[in-house]
């Protein structure tokens, strides 16, 4: 699904990440993508969008880090923005929930759409944990090698840059946070926006004006967490 000599990848993430692509747990990550190929299953996002997250937020532009967990699995939702679906596409429940807390915290005005690229260019980087899935599968390609490759663009902000917001939502986002140096970054934690769980603390969180509250007091220019519609 992908080769190394096929990446595009920015090169503020190349420069970093070189090591892991030459590992051997990225060697079999890749050939698990070829075999699924080959026996025709269907796999989101599309090979040229698995890495849209970092070729939409250079390293040096990162301002705020939303964790997800996997890629969206129905058609034409993912797009390797965690949380975001394309315009045209219903807003998943999560999104819509996300959506509700962003009126009460921030006076958000809801669109018509879910696509959250404009929060990537402003710095905000939207990094699933897996970046990819089988259609209709949710959490089919955990444990197949992507956990450890964006733990350790984690690792990299945390060790590498200084006053990031990291934004956590639901244990699986918290356990991969672990690694994140508190002195040096902020990390704020939640449960997840899922229908299932955000009525448990999701809602009132006040994640986006914190995390505008804190790169102010670091010299850094607040995200305008509104998107156009």
């Amino acid at each position: 699904m992908f080769e190394e000599r096929e990446i595009k990848l920015d090169s503020s993430w190349s420069e970093r990440l070189k090591g892991d692509f030459e590992t051997g747990y990225m060697a079999e990550l890749r050939e698990f993508l070829r075999e699924q190929e080959k026996l025709g299953k269907t796999i989101y996002p599309a090979g040229d969008e698995i890495f849209a997250a970092l070729n939409a937020t250079a390293f040096e532009a990162v301002k705020v880090v939303i964790l997800g967990q996997d890629p969206y699995h129905g058609p034409g939702q993912a797009h390797g923005l965690c949380f975001s679906v394309r315009k045209g596409i219903s807003v998943p429940p999560s999104l819509q929930n996300i959506y509700k807390e962003l009126v009460a915290d921030v006076g958000f005005v809801p669109p018509d759409h879910g696509c959250l690229s404009e929060w990537a260019e402003q710095g905000v980087l939207l990094l699933n944990s897996v970046l990819t899935v089988e259609a209709g599968l949710a959490g089919s390609h955990q444990g197949r090698g992507w956990e450890t490759f964006t733990d350790s663009i984690v690792n990299h902000l945390s060790v590498d840059a200084t006053g990031i917001v990291f934004i956590l939502w639901g244990n699986y986002a918290q356990k991969r946070g672990a690694m994140i140096d508190r002195d040096m970054h902020l990390v704020l934690e939640s449960v997840h926006p899922s229908p299932l769980s955000a009525s448990r603390g999701f809602f009132g969180n006040h994640h986006f004006s914190k995390s505008n509250e804190y790169l102010l007091a670091q010299n850094k220019a607040a995200i305008d967490w509104q998107l156009s519609t």
